[in-house]
């Protein structure tokens, strides 16, 4: 499986975590690391490049930091230009079917404020509604996130779990070694393997 890594950081620099996981994903045979603010920081996006790059690969991964509740606004700018009508959805817009995708994101915050008790008042997977609700539309596989959660208080041994954690899953997706068993029982991907346990922060 052929796996393709969106990747939106307008402050990367400032990063610890990913940039320990980009570290990791750079070493992969099958993945390919597309980092869109490098590319187009005027946000004149080539639309054909990134349409190409989709058909080439089976999964697709939005990585970012979580953003007011979403992602940084070239993830936005993406999804409306790459994503045509007649293309990715509607009438005749069936060339992303069947393909998986999800975000693999970092927040400041621990999961316990991502509920209906909590600060946040809603989950991670409910304020990632709209990515679902967009994949379905184009008829794509909307798998669980992949969540480093807390990530102000994390240590860098922390950071460095994490990553390992987010390597483990890459190679899993190349290797096709995941099934929708596997992701439906859990809430976030890192569930699934090593390292499951939240960190406490």
């Amino acid at each position: 499986m052929k796996v393709l890594v969106l990747f939106a950081h307008p402050a990367l620099e400032k990063s610890r975590a990913h940039a320990a996981m980009i570290r990791h994903t750079k070493k992969i045979p099958g993945i390919t690391f597309h980092d869109l603010y490098q590319l187009y920081p005027d946000f004149d996006i080539d639309v054909k490049k990134e349409q190409a790059l989709l058909l080439q690969h089976e999964v697709i991964i939005w990585q970012h930091p979580f953003y007011w509740y979403s992602a940084p606004p070239l993830i936005k700018q993406w999804e409306d230009l790459v994503l045509e009508h007649g293309w990715a959805y509607g009438t005749g817009g069936t060339m992303l079917r069947g393909k998986r995708i999800f975000n693999a994101i970092t927040c400041g915050g621990p999961r316990s404020v991502y509920a209906k008790e909590g600060r946040n008042r809603f989950t991670i997977r409910e304020l990632l509604y709209p990515f679902d609700q967009t994949t379905h539309l184009c008829k794509m596989e909307y798998l669980p996130p992949f969540v480093v959660d807390g990530t102000h208080r994390l240590t860098k041994d922390d950071i460095e779990k994490y990553a390992l954690q987010y390597k483990e899953l890459l190679e899993l997706l190349v290797n096709d070694k995941l099934t929708a068993t596997d992701w439906s029982r859990v809430e976030f991907l890192n569930d699934l393997l090593p390292f499951s346990q939240p960190i406490q922060s």
